[in-house]
């Protein structure tokens, strides 16, 4: 089990920037990984070290894509997966891991609730509880963005990534360590409605949201995994906030430039060149981690519009 699932995705200029704006902005795009997005590699970074000691049954709690990449990792690797799903997740979502060949249950309002219940049943179970986010197996996993582009491209001048529960900020984070670019400045992006990074960073201590308002719903974790927190504070960290408006604009920016769809998590990376270039200085290097997002269809990014 040497081959990897997940692929090392391309980086591509944006000639489009360029042209209008004057910007240096770099996409990496793990909207093109297997599964639709950066989740793959945590997961696979994950699932080979547990079946490395032996096991072979998971149960994890999603929203979506975490989901998503586990049943696709389990599959390949000959795990038995669980998937414990809100109620807000779409029927577009559920369908696509059980024809993998996931079980999938629909448990609680919001994911908070389904995550509580996927611990319990991976207790009974006696399976791997997989968190879409908090474990530090899927942050390394996530770091090999940030490997992959130290070998292909110079340092940036700064790196626009989105926040939901911290996983990919903390595997970012953990990348830009181990090659050498401390010094480049992060601005961590969330939509009003589902910023508890940008709440937590500014009390100085986690903060929990009463509820998730934004379309993002692959940001919309209540609270942050606590290292998030910690970790920002080691790096040149700056907190975003966009509109959804911006969000889902963005997505549709990103269609006509790479006919790629992607989601409103993903819009909001996104939607920092496109319309807050003002964030970026003269000639800065601008790298743009294209996150993805499968649970995402045309109909509805339409109908959100």
């Amino acid at each position: 089990m040497t081959d990897k699932l997940y692929l090392q995705t391309p980086i591509f200029k944006s000639h489009k920037l360029q042209q209008e704006k004057g910007l240096h902005v770099f996409y990496k795009m793990d909207c093109y990984q297997p599964t639709g997005s950066f989740k793959i590699r945590g997961m696979e970074e994950l699932c080979r070290f547990h079946i490395n000691n032996g096991k072979r049954d998971f149960v994890a709690s999603s929203g979506g894509n975490a989901g998503y990449s586990l049943a696709y990792v389990g599959k390949q690797l000959g795990a038995n997966v669980k998937v414990v799903v809100p109620k807000s997740t779409s029927e577009f979502m559920i369908n696509k891991i059980t024809n993998i060949g996931a079980e999938v249950e629909v448990f609680g309002e919001v994911w908070d609730e389904a995550h509580h219940h996927a611990l319990n049943r991976s207790r009974e179970l006696n399976a791997v509880y997989v968190s879409p986010f908090d474990d530090p197996l899927l942050w390394k996993g996530h770091s090999s963005i940030i490997d992959e582009c130290a070998r292909r491209m110079e340092q940036p001048d700064k790196i626009v990534v989105s926040v939901g529960g911290g996983g990919l900020l903390c595997g970012i984070l953990e990348g830009i360590e181990n090659s050498g670019w401390k010094s480049t400045q992060v601005i961590a992006v969330e939509t009003e409605g589902a910023a508890s990074f940008y709440a937590s960073h500014k009390a100085g201590k986690l903060v929990e949201l009463e509820e998730i308002t934004s379309i993002a719903t692959s940001l919309g974790a209540k609270k942050v995994t606590k290292s998030a927190l910690e970790l920002s504070h080691d790096f040149d960290l700056k907190p975003f906030l966009v509109s959804d408006q911006d969000a889902i604009d963005a997505c549709y920016d990103f269609s006509k430039e790479y006919n790629t769809i992607v989601e409103p998590a993903c819009g909001a990376s996104l939607s920092v060149p496109y319309f807050h270039s003002d964030t970026v200085g003269p000639g800065e290097k601008v790298l743009v981690i294209v996150c993805g997002g499968a649970n995402i269809q045309i109909e509805a990014l339409v109908k959100a519009s």
